[in-house]
């Protein structure tokens, strides 16, 4: 399990009061991310399940992430050679595929 800090909780907390969130303990993003040189555009669903002090799991497209680390309001993860870094007080996604590929895009509270 990983230890959440104060302010990527707080803004997490923040989100569930002010969004409907799909169950209590969760808060649900939508991050609209577009990835370059294709220049494509993906809509990427991050799931957070909370307790009252620490994040306990993150799913991004409905996938558990195996492992997470989190500084300040910044979550960062990797999935299938795609290393993600979301900026829940931005609300900012941005992530690379190993050089291949980039992205960027913004996120909205479901």
């Amino acid at each position: 399990m990983k230890r959440a800090a104060p302010a990527l909780l707080l803004a997490l907390a923040t989100a569930a009061a002010v969004a409907d969130t799909p169950a209590p303990g969760q808060v649900v993003l939508s991050c609209e991310a577009v990835y370059m040189p294709a220049r494509s555009t993906w809509v990427r669903e991050v799931r957070f399940s909370l307790d009252e002090r620490r994040i306990r799991g993150v799913e991004i497209d409905g996938v558990p992430v195996y492992t997470f680390t989190v500084y300040d309001t910044l979550l960062l993860t990797a999935l299938d050679n795609e290393r993600i870094q979301l900026d829940t007080a931005t609300l900012t996604w941005r992530s690379d595929f190993r050089g291949q590929a980039t992205s960027e895009g913004r996120c909205e509270r479901r």
